[in-house]
């Protein structure tokens, strides 16, 4: 250990001094941070003018802090939105748990290792229901009062998507039939015209 920890002595100043500037926006951007989206902008931009000025100071970790810089402002238009929009959270950390939740029960129902072909196809409706019945149960009456218009246009989508699939593995397992077939309704279409 001894032996590792002069080996890297060097390395460690540099490694500090990135440590509490990474600290320091996580600070600005968590939960104790700022109050309000322009304190948050303001301090952040201030942080980021300051990298800007001291990255060469972090030394071979340099390249890591205008990574850090570029990612950071590529992001600033939605960076702050958790403080304009009530009930957004800081984080995507409960989101990316839902979807963990939902994929590990998938795996463990139907034995896959990657996702169901019915998830794929019907994801849109399937997780947006799940999401919602974990927050409360819905009565019959509530959901017969569900927009018609709506509900008929995601019918619609969802059954787009599940006969391009279908072509897709009917021109995977035959494509000459499978060409022949279109060329014929092409040439139908025609000549109805």
């Amino acid at each position: 250990m001894d032996r590792g920890l002069k080996a890297t002595a060097s390395l460690w100043p540099a490694l500090y001094l990135v440590y509490a500037w990474v600290w320091k926006a996580a600070h600005i951007l968590g939960e104790k941070g700022s109050t309000s989206a322009l304190q948050a902008r303001r301090q952040l931009g201030g942080l980021l003018g300051a990298l800007t000025r001291r990255a060469e100071s972090a030394g071979r970790l340099a390249g890591g802090v205008r990574h850090f810089i570029k990612v950071t402002r590529s992001y600033w238009a939605g960076l702050f939105h958790y403080h304009d929009v009530v009930d957004v959270p800081r984080t995507n950390n409960d989101l990316e748990q839902y979807f963990g939740r939902h994929r590990y029960h998938e795996r463990r129902c139907s034995g896959r290792k990657g996702a169901s072909p019915g998830l794929v196809l019907r994801g849109e409706a399937r997780l947006l229901a799940a999401a919602a019945t974990r927050q409360r149960r819905y009565t019959a009456e509530e959901l017969s009062q569900a927009d018609e218009g709506k509900r008929r246009q995601l019918r619609e989508r969802l059954e787009s998507r599940r006969l391009r699939r279908v072509n897709r593995r009917r021109f995977r397992h035959d494509p000459k039939t499978y060409l022949l077939n279109l060329e014929e309704k092409l040439l139908q279409s025609t000549l109805l015209s």
